[in-house]
């Protein structure tokens, strides 16, 4: 049976993530207390279910310590388990709370909308050392609803590294596993006709390789993360986020996440995000 875990903080999009789950055939439970969780899987796997997804959440005042035992408990039990979090910059979930009106579960008189997004990030660390991170900042609905369905097509047995780029301007992704930083790399904004253009474009992928040190840069990314892609392996990692920056995410940063999905993805899963481009 499959199951996906959706977390994260209030106002990060577990609605979202929760309906893409139910329109692609997935049972759905939304927050359900921790405590509850082994039980219910439990019946409804004898009820025939074999798809399900259950959102859990800081609103039930739980103890999120135990969720590594819990999630080693289910796999033990033969359970194929995911989890996916969901996180947002505190800025960012301050603006999306002030225009929807909406009051935030841990916030009260005594404790402002900051202060109460920062509590519940600190309730939800030990769920978010066993997820998916997905940073939802600076992502549209449409955007979020793809990731989730590209997320769960993913064969679990394996791990799948998601190469994604960025821009500096726009700060770094919360998701990120590993940051490269190619600012130092010539940048094809200062050339007109490359100006409107993405990394994807021949004309933008010429003028980068045309530099040696774009080249020596590539190589050296390429053989620190075979060196190190065993060891994650090896710490069971069912994700392996890389990102890639550069000032607008727009060329060099794009060039470079595309250079480098194109070469792991005959040896492992491979999933490719360009975040400004969206």
């Amino acid at each position: 049976m499959q199951l996906v875990l959706v977390s994260g903080l209030s106002g990060s999009g577990k609605s979202i993530a929760s309906a893409i789950l139910e329109d692609s055939g997935y049972y759905c439970i939304d927050n359900l207390p921790l405590s509850l969780v082994e039980n219910v899987v439990l019946h409804l796997s004898k009820s025939g279910q074999k798809k399900i997804g259950i959102a859990v959440d800081a609103r039930g005042g739980e103890d999120f310590a135990v969720f590594p035992a819990l999630l080693e408990k289910l796999k033990a039990g033969g359970f194929d388990v995911r989890v996916i979090f969901l996180e947002a910059k505190t800025p960012t979930l301050v603006k999306r709370f002030s225009e929807t009106r909406r009051k935030h579960p841990l916030s009260s008189e005594k404790v402002s909308l900051p202060e109460a997004i920062d509590l519940e990030r600190d309730k939800l660390v030990d769920v978010m050392r066993y997820a998916h991170r997905i940073d939802t900042s600076d992502l549209a609905p449409s955007a979020l609803c793809l990731w989730i369905k590209d997320l769960i097509e993913q064969d679990r047995s394996r791990i799948t590294l998601l190469f994604q780029s960025f821009g500096y301007k726009h700060g770094i992704p919360l998701d990120a596993d590993m940051v490269f930083d190619v600012r130092c790399i010539p940048n094809p904004h200062y050339v007109p006709e490359l100006r409107p253009l993405t990394g994807k474009d021949d004309a933008v992928r010429t003028y980068i390789e045309a530099s040696p040190d774009a080249m020596k840069m590539l190589a050296d990314m390429r053989g620190f993360i075979e060196n190190w892609l065993p060891c994650f392996i090896r710490d069971n990692r069912a994700y392996l986020t890389i990102s890639v920056g550069c000032t607008g995410g727009q060329h060099r940063s794009v060039y470079f996440v595309e250079s480098l999905a194109k070469y792991f993805c005959d040896r492992e899963q491979v999933l490719v995000r360009h975040r400004e481009l969206h």
